[in-house]
């Protein structure tokens, strides 16, 4: 099958929207599948093979944080040569909602399109306020995916539709067999935090004012960071006595990701909100870290209600601080949580995922090209 694939985000700065299009183009590669992806990079950025540059992105306020986004006459007419000269036997969008190539490729495309929704915000204004644009778009919809039942409420209200749950997927393998790193690690436990430091809603300001509690209780204490953002700025706002125990990591490879992972006592995920997965914590199950998180609907679906990890209210500090010293100080209830979500992970798995993708692209296609036909609707969990 030839699959044209549309990234909405910039290829070069990292998110999970990026890595779920990444991984899913490779594995059905894997598979013998033709893949070709059209992202916004600039022309100088090296990306793989199959990735096609749409042209410089630009930043923009979207879904409660900034992404980087491409729109124009220059994206427009890559985008219309890519969709003639690729030929594809299904188009498959990702964020076709958003102001960026996804939309552009709706427009024009000819073949089964098949959208992926992966947004997790259900008072969109952005979405509200262009609805009658996006409607012409979305009647072009073969097949839609929602990533969690929160991206799926966001589609059903602004949208309407019928769209299949398929969660974001990772290869669980990958997570493991990786040593941990003494440097990185604490004589009174470590905890590690993964997300942009520029962005509010991952948490950060909650864990780091629950830190001087946690490091006075926990002598030798370490807390990991990893992220990009202004570290000069966030580390003067630590109080100087405990400061020197959070270690920044800044951005971090894969590699350096599952290294953290492997270190850490406990992954704390402190997120406020816009969440519509959860893919770090299934990250960080699948390494075998328990997970401490934010009691936000995504979160408390991948950890199943608090059966494979811990979840505290949101944005409290107090709550967060006092159960991360309630689980350092519990080392068997942090191994069954792990032995738990170890198991439960490979639900997420790429060889389980990309099947319930493939499945969703045979249907589009035996439906072909149309209107409306976002109401075929396959069984999901």
């Amino acid at each position: 099958m030839k699959v044209g694939m549309v990234c909405p985000y910039s290829w070069d700065m990292p998110g999970g929207v990026q890595v779920h299009i990444r991984d899913l183009a490779e594995e059905l590669m894997r598979r013998g599948h033709q893949v070709s992806v059209i992202a916004a990079a600039d022309d100088d950025t090296p990306v793989p093979p199959y990735v096609v540059s749409a042209g410089r992105a630009v930043p923009i306020h979207y879904n409660g944080s900034v992404a980087r986004l491409t729109f124009g006459p220059l994206s427009a007419s890559r985008v219309r040569r890519w969709l003639s000269d690729g030929k594809f036997d299904v188009l498959h969008v990702h964020e076709p909602a958003s102001p960026s190539l996804g939309l552009l490729a709706v427009w024009w495309a000819d073949m089964p399109v098949v959208a992926t929704f992966h947004q997790a915000n259900p008072r969109s204004r952005a979405m509200s306020a262009a609805s009658h644009i996006l409607q012409s778009a979305v009647e072009k919809i073969s097949a839609r995916i929602a990533v969690s039942e929160e991206a799926r409420t966001v589609v059903v209200q602004h949208l309407g539709g019928d769209p299949v749950l398929i969660p974001n997927g990772l290869y669980v393998d990958r997570f493991t067999g990786v040593p941990a790193r003494p440097e990185w690690q604490g004589e009174g436990g470590t905890l590690s935090f993964l997300g942009r430091l520029d962005e509010p809603r991952k948490g950060l300001p909650v864990l780091l004012e629950a830190w001087p509690t946690i490091h006075r209780e926990r002598p030798g204490i370490r807390l990991l960071v990893a992220g990009r953002g202004d570290i000069d700025e966030i580390r003067r706002g630590i109080p100087a006595d405990c400061r020197d125990d959070v270690i920044f990591l800044g951005g971090v490879t894969d590699e350096e990701k599952v290294a953290m992972f492997a270190s850490s006592d406990v992954y704390v995920a402190p997120h406020t909100g816009g969440e519509s997965f959860g893919i770090v914590l299934a990250e960080a199950m699948a390494a075998g870290t328990p997970v401490l998180a934010s009691d936000l609907v995504a979160f408390r679906a991948v950890l199943e209600e608090g059966r494979l990890g811990v979840l505290v209210p949101v944005g409290d500090s107090g709550a967060l601080g006092a159960a991360t010293l309630d689980l350092l100080a519990a080392p068997d209830r942090r191994r069954d949580l792990a032995a738990a979500a170890k198991v439960a992970v490979r639900r997420y798995d790429w060889s389980i995922v990309a099947d319930e993708v493939l499945a969703v692209y045979e249907m589009a296609v035996a439906a072909g090209t149309g209107h409306g036909h976002g109401r075929y609707r396959l069984s999901g969990r």
